[in-house]
């Protein structure tokens, strides 16, 4: 009974190891947090960079952003110890934001002189907008360089349906803007036709009267609860014979 015990212990240990081998791959990737983000939104970012080797450290990590979806304005958080630079490309389709027309958007954003030492991870934060509202993902590749020269290209994407490929590029999902803010949106368009479409005559002036009425009636109802919790408290603090 114990010979099978101790095989059994063996082979559960065994199992057990071959599990968190496998499995330690998918906590390594470079990867971008938070996940997702609201379309149309500024964002802030940081792409996570953990290093995967035992006795290299990570000295340079470079971040593509997609060119099929431009984003007008890109700033970076300063990282101590890290040099940041940031490589813009002509747009061949200019964008049009609220500030103006924008004819060139960042490409790509590189951040080198720093180390990232075995086990250990860095976040390098970004802030992004306005998002693209006409797609459902923003996919950027990121290539992540050791000191002893070996490269690895985060840059495969996710395709829906099949397993996760070996290096995929970090993936920001965009969704759509929560239900109680357009629920909201559309009831203050409503206000705003109802009140223009308020007669101007003496319908409003009743209407006004009304609205003044009902307020008069709170505030008379506010101060006699004030008077009754100032009673109530006087009572309190009053001695007892």
């Amino acid at each position: 009974m114990n010979t099978v015990l101790r095989r059994s212990a063996a082979v559960g240990g065994l199992t057990g190891a071959a599990v968190l081998i496998t499995a330690v791959p998918a906590f390594a990737h470079v990867s971008v947090q938070p996940t997702s983000a609201e379309k149309g939104s500024y964002s802030t970012v940081a792409f996570k960079v953990p290093n995967e080797q035992d006795s290299a450290n990570t000295i340079k990590v470079e971040v593509s952003l997609p060119t099929d979806h431009p984003i007008a304005s890109v700033s970076t958080q300063p990282v101590p110890g890290w040099t940041v630079q940031v490589t813009k490309s002509k747009l061949k389709t200019p964008l049009k934001t609220d500030d103006g027309t924008v004819n060139e958007a960042v490409q790509k954003i590189t951040w080198t002189g720093g180390k990232i030492a075995p086990s250990e991870f860095q976040q390098f934060t970004v802030s992004l907008g306005p998002l693209p509202d006409n797609a459902d993902q923003l996919v950027f590749k990121a290539v992540q360089t050791y000191d002893n020269k070996d490269v690895v290209r985060w840059i495969e994407p996710q395709q829906q349906g099949q397993a996760e490929p070996e290096h995929p590029a970090p993936t920001l999902t965009l969704t759509a803007a929560p239900a109680a803010n357009t629920a909201a949106n559309t009831a203050a368009k409503g206000a705003t036709a109802a009140v223009a479409a308020a007669p101007s005559s003496s319908g409003s002036t009743d209407t006004t009267a009304r609205v003044l009425a009902v307020i008069g009636i709170a505030i008379g109802l506010l101060g006699v609860a004030y008077g009754v919790l100032t009673g109530r408290r006087r009572d309190s603090t009053t001695p007892s014979a």
